[in-house]
């Protein structure tokens, strides 16, 4: 874009075109991570670690889909947990039909090790039965990565496609400059490159072979 490099020292502090160029690093990077839910590399692990007698607990803010199907409580021998189990899947409705009450219970040795978990509408999610014990709970999410800020900042798209990132940020440098045309050749190459991701990372193909 004919603008001088930016250093470490004075990357916070750029004035002019700069504050736009870096606003366009992260608006491709946006655009990128809301082609796909799923993209591998927004993979990530949460451990909860419950609290007897509390029943709801809520998801992680940068949360972007919880997968409630990968809920599973840790085994634990000193509070009766000889493997770690998997956590079956309530629906809410069920849950307030027949559970509810133990969001009132209030002496915590009716609960339980937990067997089952519920997806509430708030963004939360509920464990049955109610939790008499200190419980660890894991389960899988993917996440909304947060804008880069800093001049070390690191995208969790991998470097191997860090031109994808590129090519979307010169498509929006070139629409604030209104150079339409280069703007259309960066376009096609950033959304050529989401495809290429697409069928490295997302596509399966199922092989079978003989035994």
């Amino acid at each position: 874009m004919n603008e001088t490099s930016l250093t470490s020292s004075n990357f916070s502090t750029a004035k002019g075109f700069y504050p736009t160029l870096k606003e366009a690093v992260n608006s491709a990077i946006r655009h990128v991570n809301q082609a796909h839910f799923f993209w591998s590399f927004n993979h990530n692990n949460k451990t909860q670690t419950l609290t007897a007698g509390v029943s709801r607990y809520a998801i992680p803010n940068n949360a972007k889909v919880v997968d409630f199907g990968s809920f599973r409580v840790q085994r634990n021998t000193s509070l009766n947990v000889g493997e770690a189990k998997h956590l079956k899947q309530l629906s809410y409705s069920e849950y307030l039909d027949r559970y509810v009450d133990q969001e009132f219970e209030t002496d915590t040795t009716k609960g339980g090790v937990p067997t089952h978990v519920v997806r509430t509408p708030d963004e939360e999610f509920i464990i049955v039965p109610m939790p008499n014990a200190a419980y660890k709970v894991d389960y899988e999410f993917y996440m909304t990565p947060t804008d880069l800020e800093n001049y070390d900042d690191i995208p969790t798209i991998p470097e191997r496609f860090r031109h994808v990132i590129t090519d979307g940020t010169m498509y929006y440098a070139y629409m604030f400059r209104d150079n339409v045309e280069m703007a259309n050749i960066s376009q096609s190459k950033f959304e050529n490159g989401i495809k290429q991701m697409r069928t490295l990372l997302v596509n399966e193909h199922a092989y079978f072979r003989t035994i």
